[in-house]
C-alpha cells in the first residue's frame, strides 16, 4: 500500500521539487502525492481520500495552514494525521500556535529537501509501527 502525502503550499516550485525527490518512489508506486494551493483545497482533498501525512505552509490565500489544521483536527477520522509545517515563519509564538493546532513537526524555509524526506520517513515509520 503506498504512502499518501498531501502537500499544501501556494508555491508551485515546491511541487516540482517534491516530485523530483520522490521520482523513484512514484514510479514504483510506493508513494502517492497530492497537492493543494491553499487550506480550503487541502480540506476538500483530505475529506475525499486517505492521507498518511500532511505537509503544509502557513501563509496562503483563501485559508492558511493553521486554520486548515484546526478544521481537520475537528474531523474525528482525520484528527490524528501527522502534519508538518513547512514555512518561513519561525517565531516562538507561531510555533506554539502550530503545536496547539496539532503540528507534528516544524521545518523552516528555505530548507534542505533531505531533512524533509528524512522527517517524513521517520514519522511514517513511527506511525506504522504503532498501528
Amino acid at each position: 500500500m503506498p504512502i499518501r502525502i498531501l502537500f499544501v503550499d501556494d508555491e508551485p516550485d515546491l511541487e516540482l521539487l517534491i516530485r523530483q525527490k520522490y521520482r523513484k518512489q512514484l514510479r514504483q508506486g510506493e508513494v502517492e502525492l497530492a497537492f493543494a494551493g491553499n487550506g480550503r483545497e487541502a480540506l476538500a482533498l483530505a475529506q475525499g481520500r486517505t492521507v498518511d501525512l500532511i505537509v503544509t505552509d502557513i501563509n496562503m490565500p483563501v485559508m492558511n495552514g493553521l486554520e486548515m489544521l484546526e478544521a481537520l483536527r475537528a474531523v474525528p477520522r482525520k484528527a490524528s494525521i501527522p502534519a508538518f509545517i513547512l514555512s518561513t515563519e519561525s517565531s516562538k509564538s507561531m510555533v506554539e500556535r502550530g503545536k496547539k493546532c496539532g503540528a507534528t513537526a516544524w521545518i523552516v524555509k528555505p530548507f534542505k529537501p533531505e531533512i524533509l524526506i528524512k522527517g517524513i520517513a521517520h514519522v511514517l515509520a513511527k506511525a506504522r509501527g504503532a498501528a
